[in-house]
This record gives C-alpha cells, structure tokens and sequence, in this order.
C-alpha cells in the first residue's frame, strides 16, 4: 500500500482511493490509457508542486486506477473545509478539480435545489458537480464566469475537461500513446515528462517576425497544447477523445443610420449591462480592488464600483475601495493625473509602485519561470509590481479593464482599418471624414506607435518585418517565409475584430495577466469579458464604437455623469507602458548585448553579427523605424532558452 509523504494526513476511502491533504492550487491531473497501469499519488503530487504558488490555502489529491487529480486552492468562496478539491459528486461517482470563479453560481444553485439537490457546501465547486450531474457536458451553457476545470466521471470512465470562453483560466495538456497529463501550467506538465519538449519552430518564427504570441492552440514547447477556449475535451481510458466547442458569437460588420437618440439609447443599455458585469465580479469571500491605469477601461470599472459601493455596500470591497497602479518619473509615460483624478473621484484608496529597470533586470528569471513562454515587451513587468503591490496590501481579488480595447475598438489600428473599409465598401465621405476627426487630434497623433503599425499592413517592406527578415537565417526564413502570419484585415472588419479577441491579442494578455496575479496568488478578474456583455457589444453596429473620431463611443457616452469628464476626454493611449526605449539604449543595454553575445540558442535562427549591429545601430539612435520591442523579442527568446530548453 502507497504511503504518504512526509507533511501530509491520509484519508482513506472504501474504494482504496487516497485523498491527501497538504497547503497546494492550480489544477492537475493524468488520465492513463495502460489497462491496469494506476496513477500514483507521487506523481500527481510532484505536478501539484510546481504550482504551489497559484494557491496558499488548501491542496488535495485523489488517485484511482486509471485517474489522478491534484489541486491547489486559493480560497476566494466560501473559506471552510466545504471548499476543498477535489470534491465528490453527490453520488460519489464523479470527482472534480476546478480553477476560477462562476458569478451566477447561487442562481444556479437555486434552481437546482427546485429540481431537488442538496448542497453541503456554500462553494461554487459544488455548483459545478450538481450541474453535471443534471445536464452532462451541456452544464458549460449555464456558467458566467471565468473556469478551467476537470470531472471524472467513474461510470463512463471518462474525462470531461472544459475551459471558460474565453480562456480567461489557462488549461495545458499533453499526450501520447499511454497517457494524457493536463495542469494549468506548462511547468508542472514539464515535471513528468520523460525530456524538455522540443521548441516550437513555426511560433518562435511567427514571434521574431511580428511579434505574434498565443494566436494557436500551440505552445513554445512541441506536443504541448492548450485547450481552446469555449471547448471541452472528452477522453476515455481507451484514450478516445472528443473536442467540442459549446459557445460562439460573430460580430457585426452593419454601420447603422441612428439618430441621437438611438445612440443614446443603446449607450446606455451597454452601460447598465457592464455595471451589471461588475457587481457580478464582485462576489467574494475575500477583499476586493482594483487595477487602475487611469485610462478609461481601468476608470470605469473603478467608478462603477464606487458607485456599488454608495447604493449598495459591497461588503467584498469594503467602506472604501482600493487602486492599484504604475507609475514613472518620466512624464511621457507617466498617468498620475489621471490616475488620481479617479481615485479622488472615486473616493479610492489609491496605492502606487514605481517599476525601474533594474529591478526588472534582477526578477527578469523569476518573471520568465512564471510566464513560462516569451512575452513582447518590459510592459509586463508594470503589471507583475502592481500584483506585488496588491498582495503587500492584503488584497487577494483585483478587477481591470482587460477586454474592452479589443470590443470597443480601443487600439488606433481599427480606426485605420474602419477607415479603409468604409472607403471600399460605398462609404468613401463618412471614411475620411473620420480618418480626419481621429488622426487629426493631437493626442492621438503624440501617443501613435507608427514602427509597430507598420506590421499590420501587407508587403511590410519597412520596419520590423523587414528587419527580422534580414537578420534570420535563410534556412529558417526558407522553412516558414511563405507562410507570414497576416495581422491586417482580410475579409470584414468585424471578422478581425473577433480575430483579436480570439487570436491576436486577448489570449496574450489574458495569458499574462493569469501567470501575473498567480505569481503572488491575486485573482484577476476581466468584467468586460462577461459574455453577456461580449455577446450585446459584438451585435451593436460599428459606428457605435467609432464615431465622430472616438474609440469605444458607446462607453464615453453610456459614462457621462458616471465617470470623470477628464478621462471620458481621453484620446492618447498608453495602458500599462513603460519607458522601454529608453531602458534598452541605457540601464538594459549591456545585459541585452551580452545575450547576444553569448547565446546559445539563437545562433540556429539569427545571424548574431547582424542582429548585434543592429541594436549597436539602434541604441545610437540610427533605426527610426526600429523600436525595442524588435530587440526584445530575441532577447526575451534566448533567456527563456536557458531557463526551459538549455537547461
């Protein structure tokens, strides 16, 4: 008989199972497809290891036959023992181990107990099994939240895997002929596996050319995958599997006649939706803030809060909410009037950290541990010091406006590509009038990124794209240049809408934003991502996104009176910046030559004397059309190298 490890209690089940109880959270498991090959508690507890980070509260593991599961639990509903994973179903035939949160779980709940349920716990874990229960694989309908989890059900011997839709909670999986292993991070995948992956060749040449990541259901690591979002997976002992996608929507291409009134109209049914989408991410167990850029996404979720908060006592944020920012010396990337402004407005607690480049430098290994994959840029790095700060300050849940840019046409590339489509498409005057009220203001035109546009368009014969093809190997360039990944719009404007919230942008930042908040165990939430808010924003017309030269128009006029007129002013753009240019040509200067200098893994790719005379060129400020995010791209490829592959 198994024993357990040195630190853990025993309990023992009839069915000779074990569920062993430690401090572990993140989600684990191994699925064997060896007839009368049984999951060891030792391997599931070496995967459920390398995510400690992702919950301090409780772990648990279960292994029986052909199934293991592992989890570790960050407690954010209901804090007692009736939270724990992996829970039984009610009969005792289904096990789940889940990562996230289901808003609506107690209007779940209370329609089940109509159909006569009984609950043992107050947790939205138990929601999940009750619904199975009820309804199969077809549960996933019910559930607004952000989910990744997986259900063993011991009469059909199958796994039931599943993932919220938008892939806001990661879920990786790999497989071979004897077995299928899953986790919520690729590094406790890595544990068990017999030898490092291979890396991906067609993402790393998809990433030095334009900077692409996360826009496949691949990894950097070769046999890794992640399970699509809005897609459950089911797989049996005999390794048969079904992949299933249970959610979708289209966005509309329709530019409408409206009158003012509509548009008011409309506006403010978005507005009453999305302050419906915030009080619904408020539920929790645990405090509650919020992240604050002082752009209006980030404002607006914090003045609707501050709204909840007067009208109804948010007993999860508190008398008095909490902010959290990034801020620099450098004023061109600097939001603290803004940043304060809201928090004045607000009556926000407002906390703020200063990200310097050196201290980028020194956590550069443990940030890429976390992302486990390379990242575009130091922009990350604003984020990770905020979610320190969070946890510094004792706040476990932080809501942002992650969602928002790639629904309401936030980044200046759509009002090009509306533009141009309105020109193509019988609307030639409406296009350049707004062409004009747009670009035409100056800060817009202060705050455009003019090098990193360059790669939307077709040819691409100047910056980025032509350098990165200057500088690699030809083998390599021979091998995937045919194929260069298309980032402008091909068809509708609507279908590249969708392509960003699904491909291009959203999974990226959803990706950092889970590793980020993880990395000191903050749950990060994204009530933009609501998809009942996502499904009545993909049906408004595009004018009512782009009008009169505003980005997100619906937004500025459904927050008139709600949020400060300041911020509903905006037309610069800057997010999470940082002064990356600068860091590059000084503080991170020598470190990114002597990566370059010394790599190991590059050589197979780059031409190094070209890639090095290119940022010697750069630095001296002779590359207008390079910025650093070129050169980050191949610096960030080689250190994740010696972290994940060399090593």
């Amino acid at each position: 008989m198994d024993t357990p490890p040195n630190g853990l209690s025993l309990f023992y089940n009839n069915d000779f199972d074990f569920i062993w109880k430690k401090k572990m959270c993140g989600i684990t498991g191994v699925l064997s497809f060896d007839q009368g090959v049984a999951v060891s508690c030792e391997l599931i507890q070496k995967m459920t290891g390398c995510l400690q980070h992702r919950g301090p509260d409780d772990d648990g593991l279960y292994a029986a036959g052909p199934i293991g599961l592992g989890h570790r639990r960050l407690a954010i509903i209901d804090l007692s023992p009736g939270g724990h994973q992996p829970m039984p179903g009610p009969d005792g035939t289904t096990w789940l181990i889940y990562n996230g949160e289901i808003y609506n779980y107690r209007d779940i709940r209370a329609e089940l107990e109509t159909r006569g349920h009984h609950f043992k716990s107050h947790s939205d874990t138990e929601v999940i099994l009750h619904a199975y229960q009820e309804d199969g694989p077809d549960c996933l309908a019910r559930f607004n939240g952000m989910f990744a989890f997986a259900l063993w059900d011991e009469q059909k011997q199958q796994l039931f895997l599943a993932r919220d839709r938008f892939g806001i909670k990661p879920l990786y999986f790999y497989r071979d002929n004897r077995r299928l292993i899953f986790a919520s991070e690729i590094k406790a995948i890595l544990a068990v596996l017999d030898s490092t992956p291979q890396p991906n060749r067609r993402l790393i040449y998809d990433f030095l050319t334009v900077g692409a990541l996360d826009h496949t259901n691949d990894t950097f690591f070769e046999g890794i995958y992640k399970l699509p979002p809005a897609h459950s997976l089911v797989v049996d002992t005999n390794g048969r599997e079904q992949l299933r996608k249970y959610w979708d929507f289209e966005v509309s291409n329709e530019v409408a006649q409206l009158s003012d009134r509509e548009v008011a109209e409309q506006s403010e049914a978005f507005f009453e939706l999305f302050t419906e989408a915030v009080r619904a991410h408020l539920i929790s167990d645990v405090p509650v803030g919020s992240c604050l850029s002082g752009g209006l996404d980030s404002s607006a979720v914090v003045s609707v809060i501050s709204r909840l908060i007067q009208e109804q006592a948010a007993a999860s944020v508190g008398p008095r909410q909490q902010t959290f920012s990034a801020c620099y010396a450098n004023k061109a990337f600097d939001e603290q009037p803004y940043i304060d402004r809201v928090a004045q407005w607000s009556q926000a607690l407002s906390h703020k950290v200063f990200p310097q480049p050196q201290n980028f430098q020194a956590e550069l290994p443990r940030l890429i541990w976390h992302q486990e994959e390379p990242f575009a840029g130091t922009s990350i790095y604003a984020q990770w010091t905020v979610m320190r700060l969070a946890r510094e300050q004792g706040v476990t849940v932080l809501l942002d406006g992650q969602g928002a840019d790639e629904q309401l046409l936030g980044y200046r590339k759509f009002y090009t590509f509306y533009g141009l489509s309105l020109l193509r498409n019988g609307h030639p005057i409406l296009g350049l009038i707004e062409l004009i009220k747009h670009f035409g203001s100056w800060d817009v035109l202060k705050t455009l990124q003019v090098r990193r546009g360059l790669r939307y368009f077709q040819g691409r014969q100047w910056g980025s794209v032509a350098a990165a093809r200057q500088v690699l190997q030809p083998s390599f360039s021979a091998q995937f240049g045919q194929t260069l990944l298309n980032l402008g719009i091909s068809n509708t404007l609507g279908g590249r809408i969708k392509a960003d919230m699904t491909n291009f942008s959203l999974p990226v930042l959803l990706r950092y934003e889970d590793k980020n908040s993880m990395a000191f165990a903050r749950e990060a939430r994204v009530p933009f991502l609501d998809h009942r808010l996502v499904e009545f924003v993909a049906g408004l017309p595009l004018n009512l996104k782009l009008r009169d030269g505003w980005t997100k128009y619906c937004l500025r006029r459904g927050a008139q009176g709600k949020v400060p007129e300041p911020i509903l002013k905006r037309k610069d753009k800057l997010g999470f910046a940082t002064p990356e240019d600068g860091w590059f040509r000084h503080t991170l200067s020598n470190e990114v030559h002597q990566t370059y200098q010394h790599a190991q893994f590059l050589p197979q790719f780059v031409k190094l004397p070209d890639l090095q005379s290119e940022f010697e060129a750069f630095a001296r400020g002779q590359r207008p059309l390079l910025s650093s995010e070129f050169f980050f791209r191949f610096f960030i490829l080689e250190r994740w190298a010696k972290q994940f592959v060399l090593n």
